[in-house]
This record gives structure tokens, sequence and C-alpha cells, in this order.
């Protein structure tokens, strides 16, 4: 563990962002903590220098991105195709296989180091889901898990099959971690019909727009997700 904790953590809010701005954004802030936990394995046990925490929320242009191991054939519009629908695409170093990100989609990306936190990755990816399951809980819609898939799911009802509203896919390094998860609010669920969505193909996809019957209020949206990160975190919020 650290020998200097730090629960303090940097919320940033980078607005609309291009895919490939934000992932270089967020690798830049990731090797910066690495760059400190290296550091610290020659300094004494005085001089240790805490690690720092993000929270990076963002909305993307239309863009499509595959994991490290991913399926490229789960994209099913040609790439030559893509500038006809204004999206990219995109192979991250992110677990999992592919998905879509566009306008009116939270996307959160903590670039944490966990040793700050607690050092287990089923717990951290379950806190992700839980902090999405909470907000939605607050809107009234009732959400939860799907043994064996990662993501925060909605089940079988009248108004659908089984449908996925949030998608997670992190990197980790030491503990410190990259990428995150990806929060459908006012989503175009259409570009979802261009890929076979994490690779599930008897799964559906869902938005609070679309379970809600009305545009949500995104800000409104994402301060909630907010507050429920810090809590089940125990973090200590600075925003920037």
């Amino acid at each position: 563990m650290n020998a200097v904790l730090n629960p303090e953590v940097s919320t940033i809010d980078l607005g609309v962002i291009g895919y490939q701005e934000g992932w270089d954004y967020q690798t830049r802030l990731f090797n910066e903590i690495l760059a400190t936990k290296s550091g610290n394995r020659n300094r004494g046990k005085n001089e240790q220098v805490p690690t720092r925490n993000y929270l990076l929320f963002c909305e993307h242009p239309h863009a499509f991105t595959l994991g490290n191991s991913g399926d490229e054939n789960n994209l099913l519009i040609k790439k030559e195709d893509l500038s006809s629908i204004m999206a990219t695409y995109h192979r991250i170093n992110r677990g999992g296989d592919i998905t879509y990100h566009g306008p009116g989609q939270i996307v959160v990306y903590p670039i944490i180091d966990l040793e700050n936190f607690f050092t287990d990755i089923h717990r951290y990816m379950r806190t992700l889901e839980e902090a999405v399951i909470q907000t939605l809980v607050s809107f009234g819609i009732s959400a939860g898990r799907i043994p064996g898939l990662t993501g925060v799911w909605l089940e079988e009802d009248t108004k659908g099959p089984v449908r996925k509203i949030a998608a997670l896919g992190v990197k980790t390094s030491r503990w410190v971690t990259l990428h995150g998860l990806a929060f459908n609010v006012n989503t175009n669920l259409t570009y979802f019909d261009y890929i076979i969505p994490c690779g599930i193909t008897d799964k559906a996809v869902t938005s609070m727009e679309k379970e809600l019957g009305s545009r949500q209020d995104i800000e409104e949206v994402k301060g909630r997700l907010k507050g429920n990160l810090i809590k089940l975190f125990s973090m200590k919020a600075i925003t920037r």
C-alpha cells in the first residue's frame, strides 16, 4: 500500500471532447500517477509523494471503440463508411469488446490509484456499477447486474427484454485505473445497430430517455452520478 494515502479526487468536466483527445488526456494523467509511484520507490518513508486521483466526465462525438480482447467482426459497418454516419473507430487498450460513445451519453474516466482506496479490481468494477444503479434508482428506474456480465442492466419487463443501460471497460497497471464507464442518458440508440454491443447478441440496449419517455437533464444526472461515485469510494472531492 502507499505510505501516504490520498482520498482527494479532482473532478474534471471535459464537456464534449473527441475520443482520441479524451484518450490522450486520461493517458497523460495515468502516466503521471505511475511516474509518482515509480519515484516513491526511491524515496524514503518520510519523502513519499501522494498519488493524485481524477474523475473525468465527458461526452464524445459518435465513436466506436474495441477493447484488447474484442472481435473486429462485431463492427457491422465498413470502416470506409464510418464518415457517412459521422463516426470514428478506435482500437484501444481496455478490456471488453466493442461499444459505442456519442452525444447524450455520460462517460466517466476514473484515473485513480486504487491503493488510496482498496486493492480489489472486482470490487472496483462493482462499485462503478453500483454508482450507476443508485443514480438510476433516484430517477425511479430499477436496475441491477447479470452474473458473469459487466455493466448495468434492466430486467425483462413490459417495456422490453433484458437490456443494458451502462457499459464498463477498464485497464489497470500497478493499481492505477484507466478508461471507465459509459452511461446512456439521452443517447441515440440507433448507433448500436452498427455493432454487436460488447459482443452480446441476445440482449438489447436502452437509455434513461427511452425508459422514462422524455429527454433528461444530463447535468442533473451527472451530478447525482458524481455524488454516488464520491460516496461509494469514500473520496474527498476537489472540483476543477
